[in-house]
């Protein structure tokens, strides 16, 4: 597979890019290159490779939960600087 100046033109226009006639040469040679490179990439055996979604190992990196006694109503609402039935009493927003 290879791209032609057509295929560049053709995206340059649906990304809306103005291009001169070096960049459309440019852009095709050096996407020809990535191609090629992958087309390398073909080569390889890969019949024993397991599969990854990451190349180093992962694990959770998060910290067990654990059961804790939480604060009162009364701790809640001490540095509130309004509270009625319970609840946060803030100004209203909506008219």
């Amino acid at each position: 597979m290879s791209i032609q100046t057509t295929d560049v033109e053709h995206v340059a226009r649906l990304a809306r890019l103005k291009l001169s006639d070096e960049e459309r040469e440019m852009f095709t040679g050096q996407l020809n290159a990535i191609l090629q490179y992958a087309e390398k990439l073909n080569e390889l055996d890969t019949e024993n490779v397991e599969p990854t979604t990451h190349v180093l190992p992962l694990s959770n990196v998060m910290r067990e939960d654990q059961v804790h006694e939480s604060l009162t109503q009364e701790q809640v609402f001490r540095n509130a600087p309004d509270e009625e039935d319970g609840q946060f009493k803030v100004p209203a927003i909506l008219e």
